[in-house]
């Protein structure tokens, strides 16, 4: 699927407007959240948000705070 989309001003910011092939393609709906992540290319990707894998994220970054010294040591 290519799809060529315009960046359009919505209020004081500018966004783009995902047409319905696209929401389909990502079986997402209004209301939904996506996550933008860069490729190994440069490109961008557009993926929907996995809620169990946010968790895991927010729970690994809650981690790394909490023993941020003692990894420090153990990787000199």
């Amino acid at each position: 699927m290519v799809l060529e989309l315009k960046i359009r001003r919505i209020g004081n910011s500018v966004g783009v407007v995902l047409p319905k092939e696209a929401l389909a393609h990502l079986n997402v709906e209004e209301g939904d959240s996506v996550c933008v992540t860069e490729a190994p290319d440069g490109s961008l990707r557009l993926t929907p948000t996995n809620p169990e894998v946010a968790r895991q994220l927010e729970a690994a970054q809650d981690v790394l705070r909490r023993y941020r010294n003692a990894l420090r040591e153990l990787a000199k």
